[in-house]
């Protein structure tokens, strides 16, 4: 057993803890960091990039299906599932791999296997060389999260799927049914509703991406069910009886039970963090529903010790990680960065048509006290939109009617999660309506309509 010392030691490789390790590394620590599977997490092995690529091949395919609208011909149009599978796990392998070359070239330490916290500032890693003793007197715990499993609704790989099932699909399904309307949900469904399985989605709450603008939802609603997706909404799946084949669940609907049969269903009911077995409760972390307790600064209240990511609550998005992880490597070498703000994080969700949003929703903006102003505008007034052939979609923005401040954001429609981060830049520097206004958008560009809907929370609009 050999004693390893570090100046900072990163458990879990993911977005969050291999950019903490990073950033660390160009401040001049001495760093490890410790990871039991990928180098690059779920992330990039089975979350958002292997999901994109997929999303991409069937944008393309719908694409392919509109040939005509565009004055071009597409016969014979078909999809291979394995291919399409085939290049999402390469895109994944491309980048986790570069991961390493990125540890490699930031000189950081490489430990595979599985970490456990014996005592404060000391870390022991159970791998193909036998167990391992590092110390280090700063320790970020970056173990991210799995996905929730309901009891009677446990994911097996055959007929009930979690999400790396549905990335490595073993059949297309027919007929279909997700439970839970999230991100994740909502990306798989989509995906496999445009490659033709007739699909259903339940959602326990009273709509459809429940975390987003209740309107941006309400529209994307409409959107998918044009598209032939079926939603029931306010609904609970009571329980799945599966027999070869086949699964029949009973859903509960304003407290009626039916029964519908399905040959796939995919679990997407959240997750929770990965806590377990590190031996934290024996440091006397707090730990409340599956997530570590941390301040603003990400530390945990035992010295040294700080959780980034999934593991430290909501909002669970590689983004937010990854800025906690250069947050924290930075207090850690002694610099002063600002938290995080939570309500400054976008959120993107890929399906068709793409949602992205930032900041308070209408209802919470009211909630909270203010007079608003709210600006909409829709995809159908804009000339490179309408080019496209995307005119479905709308921009909508929120500010505080006193001051002028930015308070959220929110759109439904094509390329949105590109567009977003110009709100977010302009709530990062804390702009007003007068800013907005007062920037020149390029023409012709889908991000005109930002403009559009800022002038239209003031009763300025152009083009509407």
């Amino acid at each position: 057993m050999a004693d390893k010392n570090f100046d900072m030691i990163v458990i879990g490789a993911g977005p969050g803890g291999y950019v903490a390790a990073i950033r660390g590394a160009q401040l001049g620590l001495n760093v490890a960091i410790v990871e039991r599977e990928h180098l690059g997490g779920i992330c990039l092995n089975w979350g958002c990039i292997p999901t994109k690529a997929m999303l991409r091949s069937a944008e393309v395919f719908h694409l392919m299906q509109r040939a005509k609208e565009f004055g071009l011909s597409a016969e014979g149009i078909g999809f291979d599932l394995d291919a399409v599978v085939k290049r999402s796990r390469g895109v994944a392998k491309q980048l986790s791999s570069g991961i390493g070359h990125l540890m490699k070239k930031n000189k950081i330490t490489v430990f595979m296997g599985t970490a456990t916290l014996p005592g404060q500032g000391r870390v022991e890693v159970a791998g193909e060389k036998g167990c391992e003793t590092l110390s280090a007197p700063a320790i970020v715990l970056a173990t991210g999260a799995r996905a929730r499993s309901l009891l009677g609704l446990e994911p097996d790989g055959d007929l009930v799927w979690a999400y790396k099932d549905a990335l490595t699909p073993k059949r297309m399904p027919k007929k279909l049914l997700v439970i839970g309307s999230g991100a994740i949900g909502i990306e798989f469904a989509s995906f496999f509703n445009t490659l033709g399985a007739d699909t259903t989605v339940v959602e326990v709450m009273d709509r459809i991406l429940p975390v987003e603008d209740a309107e941006i939802a309400a529209f994307a609603r409409k959107s998918f069910v044009k598209q032939g997706m079926k939603i029931l909404e306010a609904a609970t799946v009571k329980k799945l009886d599966r027999s070869p084949g086949k699964v029949v669940a009973h859903i509960e609907m304003a407290g009626k039970i039916t029964t519908q049969e399905f040959d796939t269903v995919i679990s997407a009911v959240g997750i929770v963090g990965n806590v377990e077995g590190l031996g934290l409760e024996a440091l006397g972390v707090n730990i409340d529903r599956t997530h570590v307790v941390t301040d603003a600064f990400c530390r945990t209240g035992v010295a040294g010790l700080y959780a980034i990511g999934d593991i430290a609550g909501a909002p669970w998005l590689a983004h937010k990680a990854s800025h906690e992880g250069v947050m924290v490597a930075e207090l850690i070498a002694g610099q002063h960065p600002h938290p995080i703000k939570p309500n400054s994080i976008a959120g993107c969700t890929y399906c068709h048509p793409q949602i992205a949003s930032v900041g308070l929703t209408e209802a919470r903006a009211k909630e909270a006290g203010y007079t608003l102003r709210v600006g909409r505008f829709p995809f159908i007034g804009n000339g490179k939109a309408i080019a496209l052939g995307e005119a479905e979609g709308m921009v909508k923005t929120i500010f505080d009617a006193k001051t002028g401040e930015l308070l959220g954001a929110h759109m439904v429609g094509a390329e949105v999660t590109e567009l977003i981060q110009g709100y977010v830049v302009g709530r990062a520097l804390e702009t007003t309506e007068e800013d907005l206004m007062q920037t020149v958008f390029p023409h012709p560009t889908l991000s005109e309509m930002m403009h559009e809907s800022v002038l239209d929370a003031y009763g300025r609009a152009i083009h509407i």
